[in-house]
């Protein structure tokens, strides 16, 4: 059982007298950032805010830990340290991506891209159009939104270079299974691209194992600072074209980040990894190797978050007054919510702040899914989305405030 009061203890925000009776429900728009981050970053301004990697003292400690950010996400990913690059958001990351693809695709490619995906992840592909490349939709069930595999096999044939989809969507947050459909799109002789940025809060995927070979989430939505991370594997990204300098090459993670990064925010990006690792030992977990600790560490926050989440999930399903998006089971998503209702989802969601509960109200830049389910998405749909410091309480508050307000 995860020892819910260790992990808010974890988190200075639930310390925070002006937060104090707000139940915290739109964890899927960016969560609340742990203390090991905030403390590598205050560090960072305070005593390493100088040009890294000088030789001298300040600016060395400010490029080793950098480096310690790179080198420990890589691990608990399951991928090499060089295939880990940092970007300022993982909608950045994947425009400098489409560029590569760009320049290396010709007329007579395809890729396919979901319309069960945050426009993010799909808007910059589907601009590869205006190139001459042949863009190919993978369509969700109008019903569920579910994306049937069987849908995606007679999509691919040899012209297919790319395959664009999330790991699970912000809309209707079913797990995608994604190992398969990356075996699916490399026996067709194709790429991979796996949006994780919905999952990847609920617990670091293993990247290797998954099989994918571009893997994107973003930091600031997995208790770090604002940056977006991608995983790309070597070879695919030492022969796309080179998006950075060209003095820098040879680099592969620099190959994709044109800008110049965030060295502060790096360098704080290993805070993450410190909590996950707190997490393993306070909960007795004595693996070796970072990708076990990972392992453990997803096992431990989806064990609670399914917990939780059945409760709303059965709540919602229930009443006629709401349409739930999505699978009814909670071991089958995302504790992300989307419900369609009479009245806008914005403003249901000022009547929940009332009540002490913060969630949103919209489309979420899922314009097209939410279209494709029939809905319309100027009304927008309400969105209930925690990760693994909500507690019982706050769920239970979250019903009663719901029945009160629907």
């Amino acid at each position: 059982m995860l020892d819910i009061d260790y992990v808010r203890g974890q988190f200075p925000a639930f310390e925070e007298p002006s937060l104090k009776g707000q139940a915290f429900f739109e964890n899927a728009g960016g969560s609340y950032t742990c203390k090991p981050v905030l403390d590598r970053l205050f560090r960072f301004y305070h005593s390493r805010k100088v040009q890294p990697y000088a030789p001298y003292e300040a600016s060395m400690l400010g490029g080793a830990e950098m480096d310690e950010a790179r080198v420990r996400l890589a691990a608990y990913l399951g991928v090499e340290t060089d295939e880990l690059s940092f970007g300022p958001s993982t909608t950045q990351n994947t425009y400098v991506l489409a560029q590569a693809f760009r320049q290396m695709l010709g007329a007579g490619d395809a890729i396919i891209v979901s319309n069960q995906d945050h426009e993010a992840n799909t808007g910059p592909w589907r601009r590869l159009a205006d190139s001459g490349i042949e863009v190919r939709e993978w369509r969700v069930d109008p019903d569920t939104g579910h994306l049937d595999l069987a849908d995606l096999a007679n999509l691919l044939d040899d012209k297919v270079r790319l395959v664009c989809f999330p790991h699970c969507s912000n809309v209707v947050a079913e797990i995608n299974p994604v190992a398969e459909i990356c075996a699916l799109v490399r026996g067709a002789g194709a790429v991979s691209c796996v949006d994780g940025v919905s999952y990847a809060p609920h617990g670091l995927p293993d990247v290797a194992a998954l099989g994918a070979d571009i893997y994107l989430f973003s930091a600031y939505k997995t208790y770090g600072p604002h940056q977006g991370i991608m995983a790309i594997r070597r070879e695919l990204g030492m022969r796309l074209p080179n998006q950075g300098h060209y003095f820098n090459e040879a680099t592969l993670f620099q190959r994709f980040t044109p800008a110049g990064p965030d060295h502060a925010q790096i360098a704080a990006c290993a805070g993450m990894v410190d909590y996950f690792d707190g997490l393993c030992t306070h909960h007795g977990c004595e693996a070796a190797t970072p990708q076990a600790r990972g392992a453990f560490v997803q096992k431990l926050l989806r064990a609670h978050e399914t917990r939780l989440l059945q409760p709303l999930l059965d709540y919602v399903s229930s009443r006629n007054s709401m349409r739930l998006i999505g699978p009814r089971q909670a071991e089958l998503r995302a504790p992300t919510v989307a419900i369609a209702l009479a009245e806008k989802g914005e403003v249901v969601a000022a009547k929940l702040a009332r009540h002490g509960i913060m969630a949103g109200g919209g489309d979420f830049y899922g314009v097209r899914v939410i279209k494709a389910l029939g809905e319309d998405p100027d009304h927008g749909v309400l969105r209930l989305s925690f990760v693994h410091y909500t507690t019982e309480g706050e769920v239970a508050k979250l019903l009663n405030a719901l029945e009160e307000v629907v």
